[in-house]
């Protein structure tokens, strides 16, 4: 999962079937990128089984470098050495995000279930939206709060299985404290990149990238690996996460928002949850109420907090349609 954001451009003056079409197009590609984000999830806790996390993101980062490289130079043509300038914000960017974040998630599905972790981490836009108030000091709205507080107990609700006297007595479990580390880091990486230069997005993913290997690669070998697989499943697994939640869900995510606008196209992040519950119910995984019934709460909560960067959008549709 990324944080990604591009110039948003309006097919307005296009004939309304060409428009209605290019929307449902870039609906289509956020539906993509969403999907693939929620496979990392399942295909990753299937992965982690015999692929150790350190050797994984290593590999998935190795597998994705060069094709994002080409991808972005064909479609970006960014300046290379003005990218590179910003090293320091893109080095940050890549310990907390490409780094960080996948660690800590899949450390996390070897504790836990997938659909377990993609419920805490549908918690984080309302996290981010606290931590912009703290740290960008953008403004709270009674919405905002009430959204947070709804999310965080439809998380409590997951962590306790529906039983908060449990939470208290027992803790939290190892899966669940990894999962709400990354979902930590990962807000520290949103933050970042809100005010690190503005780089294209895929070229700043390819970046990322490379650093994540480097950083990675030595310490991977000082602990014996990579561990690169050899059974079918588990190298499926692994060039799965490398191509699709890697490249695809990057590139299907920025050519959406050629069209609709970033706030807009973040509330499609709850759908990795919804997807992730969904793959597990068709893979014979069993979900228990508490699973369920907190991630209602937990996304119509992160709904009611963006719910003032909906209105603006919904309000330039209706003009759009209206001309």
């Amino acid at each position: 999962m990324a944080e990604v954001e591009s110039p948003s451009a309006s097919p307005s003056e296009a004939a309304p079937s060409t428009r209605r079409r290019v929307l449902l197009g870039a609906i289509a590609s956020l539906l993509g990128a969403t999907l693939f984000w929620a496979g990392n999830y399942v295909v990753g806790a299937e992965a982690v089984a015999s692929i150790d996390p350190v050797s994984l993101v290593l590999l998935r980062w190795m597998i994705a470098f060069v094709p994002l490289v080409l991808i972005a130079q064909i479609v970006e043509r960014p300046r290379w050495r003005e990218v590179l300038k910003a090293w320091p914000w893109l080095i940050a960017l890549s310990v907390f995000g490409l780094l960080g974040y996948n660690l800590l998630l899949y450390f996390s599905l070897q504790h836990t279930d997938a659909f377990n972790a993609a419920l805490i981490n549908a918690f984080n836009p309302a996290l981010i939206t606290l931590a912009a108030a703290v740290f960008l000091r953008q403004r709270l709205t009674a919405f905002s709060i009430a959204g947070v507080l709804t999310a965080l107990i439809g998380v409590l609700i997951v962590l306790s299985n529906g039983d908060f006297g449990q939470l208290v007595r027992t803790g939290f479990g190892l899966g669940q404290i990894f999962m709400i580390g990354a979902i930590l880091i990962w807000t520290a990486y949103t933050i970042t990149g809100r005010l690190a230069p503005a780089i294209p997005p895929i070229t700043s993913t390819a970046v990322q990238a490379g650093i994540s290997v480097i950083v990675l690669a030595p310490i991977s070998l000082a602990l014996g690996g990579p561990s690169w697989p050899t059974a079918t499943g588990p190298l499926l697994s692994l060039l799965f996460i490398g191509v699709f939640p890697s490249i695809f869900s990057y590139l299907l995510w920025n050519r959406a928002l050629t069209v609709i606008p970033a706030s807009s196209a973040g509330v499609f992040l709850n759908l990795i949850t919804v997807f992730t519950a969904v793959i597990t119910i068709l893979a014979g995984h069993q979900t228990s109420p508490a699973q369920l019934v907190g991630g209602i709460v937990v996304i119509a909560g992160v709904i009611i907090t963006n719910v003032r960067d909906l209105k603006p959008a919904t309000a330039a549709r209706s003009e759009t349609e209206s001309s």
